[in-house]
């Protein structure tokens, strides 16, 4: 990798992720921020620290609040999948004519502002008693998320060649096996990218837990925002926004390599 690609993970990836790992070592500052490498005056904390290991990895809430997130960040994916699929399908299979305008239906939802949206499910599930639930985040989740799905999977379906649909039911094959032998291996791409863009940002978010979850859903990234702007603990926050980087990278690359796998074999 060169050039701007690489400038780019350069200066939006690798440096900061540097200074969050040195921030994680650190110790807080007074009133916020980072305490100074080096003692200004005798008793002050300064220099590198593993205290903020030590308290992640000697608490077990951390890591259910982490095997929570991951749970419903899976779960958000999943129904997204499940509503999307058969939406990006009719629409790449309706008259040309139409599509644009499914389309920007599809993505009107962005042209208000991301918290009026989230308030007005909370009108919605308040009278259904749904409100601060785990269903009420879900349900969140999924209405923010699913153009995230439904664009790569549209994208990808309407490229298909309708000839291979042709020649599968000149076999003999019925409309099931049209699409579970010929769609939807074809459609893994979309699959596997839709997926990795509602399940990555799923799993920092802190704004719908907060709001329609209320404080019994807190999620990892509830706890890097109470860390940086609740407490002021900058050193905790970066300790945790790094073990969420690791985790994130870690899933990813464990889904390039079985989306890889199933690509080869389709």
């Amino acid at each position: 990798m060169s050039g701007p690609p690489f400038l780019f993970l350069l200066l939006f990836f690798l440096l900061p992720s540097v200074i969050m790992v040195v921030a994680s070592f650190r110790h807080p500052g007074e009133f916020g921020g980072l305490a100074p490498l080096f003692p200004a005056a005798p008793g002050e904390e300064a220099g590198l620290t593993l205290e903020n290991y030590r308290i992640f990895f000697g608490d077990w809430i951390y890591f259910q609040i982490f095997l929570k997130s991951f749970v419903i960040a899976a779960l958000t994916t999943l129904v997204c999948l499940a509503i999307a699929y058969p939406l990006a399908l009719l629409i790449a299979r309706s008259p040309r004519r139409y599509r644009d305008l499914m389309v920007l239906l599809v993505v009107l939802p962005f042209a208000s502002n991301f918290l009026v949206r989230v308030y007005a499910w909370m009108i919605i599930l308040g009278p259904f008693e749904l409100l601060f639930t785990r269903t009420a985040v879900i349900v969140g989740m999924v209405y923010v998320h699913l153009p995230f799905m439904v664009l790569p999977l549209y994208t990808n379906l309407e490229k298909h060649d309708p000839a291979l649909l042709d020649a599968a039911q000149d076999l003999g094959a019925n409309a099931w096996h049209r699409f579970w032998k010929v769609t939807f291996p074809l459609s893994l791409p979309g699959v596997f990218a839709g997926s990795a863009l509602v399940f990555i940002p799923v799993l920092g978010m802190f704004a719908i837990p907060e709001i329609l979850g209320g404080i019994g859903d807190w999620m990892v990234g509830n706890m890097i925002k109470e860390a940086f702007l609740g407490v002021r603990d900058w050193p905790f926050g970066s300790m945790l926004s790094l073990m969420l980087t690791v985790c994130v990278l870690a899933v990813a690359g464990l889904t390039a390599w079985f989306a890889g796998r199933k690509l080869r074999h389709a």
